[in-house]
């Protein structure tokens, strides 16, 4: 196994849980960030000002093996930029070549791009799930930035001969998780009612322990190279599902109300709430046959196991 890892974006969500699981595996590991950190003992820890076209990584990757890379510009739910293309290609695309130009030149072997299932697009017809080698269609700027990043590091790939591995999860869940799952959380605990009981939808979620299980897998699996993989848990979930699997995790039974998702569509329409409606009320299904088959890789934890986890972790912090 690889031993010498350098990893980006330390302190956010996946890079924490990637950082404490590369130190129990015993590997060595560099991390950069922008922000200060506290790093486990062994571990080094180089600042970064910031990821764009001009960083300049040399004093990061004398040695390095691998690269698991996680620092993004993230997806902006309400992007106030005049330009925000313009604004994410700076940093997922310009920062993310010239960071893995700079690891040919330094001999690295092996470069793990944390991408988005937003590559593929934003939601699947009932049933007709993603595919990794399907054809790519990003709908915001966000997305479109991890395609142009991706499609960057496979022709640097194909002329170097670095290997590039692409990991493309859909939404990821965990203990520390923010944004709307986490207000989905404080619904549930907080006993409110709530108009999710009649949709019958079909979406794929990732725990964070599984991701991060694929992402280590990936830093030496043979098969791994210069392939795309897409990562859930293996089991699609009704919203109405995923609530009321979560209340029994919480210890607070779901208070769901069966409104039919059309008229709740309809009503988010008129609120200007239409992307909700559809992280709601619509399907985004991925079929992990290829990740599962080419790295012989199974989710190591179930969607109750993480659910439970998730949810002690929130009580815990309340």
């Amino acid at each position: 196994m690889l031993k010498k890892v350098l990893l980006t974006g330390g302190t956010g969500f996946v890079g924490q849980s990637v950082l404490n699981r590369l130190c129990s595996d015993g590997m060595q590991v560099l991390v950069c960030s922008r922000a200060p950190m506290s790093v486990p003992s062994g571990v080094k820890h180089l600042s970064v000002a910031g990821l764009n076209a001009n960083t300049d990584w040399k004093f990061a990757l004398d040695g390095i093996e691998a690269i698991i890379h996680c620092a993004a510009r993230v997806h902006v739910m309400n992007d106030t930029s005049s330009d925000p293309l313009t604004e994410f290609r700076k940093v997922n695309v310009d920062g993310t070549l010239n960071l893995a130009r700079q690891a040919v030149a330094a001999g690295v072997s092996r470069f793990i791009f944390i991408s988005s299932i937003k590559v593929n697009g934003e939601g699947t017809v009932l049933g007709m799930p993603y595919h990794a080698d399907a054809q790519p269609d990003p709908m915001d700027p966000y997305g479109i930035s991890k395609m142009e990043a991706e499609q960057g590091l496979r022709v640097l790939a194909d002329e170097t001969g670095m290997q590039v591995v692409i990991i493309r999860p859909v939404l990821v869940y965990g203990p520390g998780v923010k944004a709307n799952f986490l207000n989905m959380m404080r619904w549930l605990h907080k006993g409110v009612p709530l108009p999710f009981g009649a949709i019958h939808n079909r979406r794929s979620l990732v725990a964070l322990d599984n991701l991060i299980d694929l992402i280590v897998t990936c830093i030496d699996h043979p098969a791994a190279a210069n392939q795309t993989f897409l990562v859930s848990d293996g089991e699609d979930l009704s919203t109405t599902e995923l609530l009321r699997r979560m209340g029994t995790a919480l210890g607070k039974p779901a208070r769901l109300l069966p409104v039919p998702s059309r008229l709740l569509e309809v009503g988010a329409a008129l609120l200007g709430k239409q992307a909700l409606a559809q992280r709601l009320c619509g399907s985004l299904q991925v079929d992990i046959s290829k990740t599962r088959e080419l790295l012989n890789w199974t989710p190591p934890v179930s969607v109750d196991e993480a659910l439970a986890k998730t949810a002690e972790s929130f009580l815990q912090q309340r």
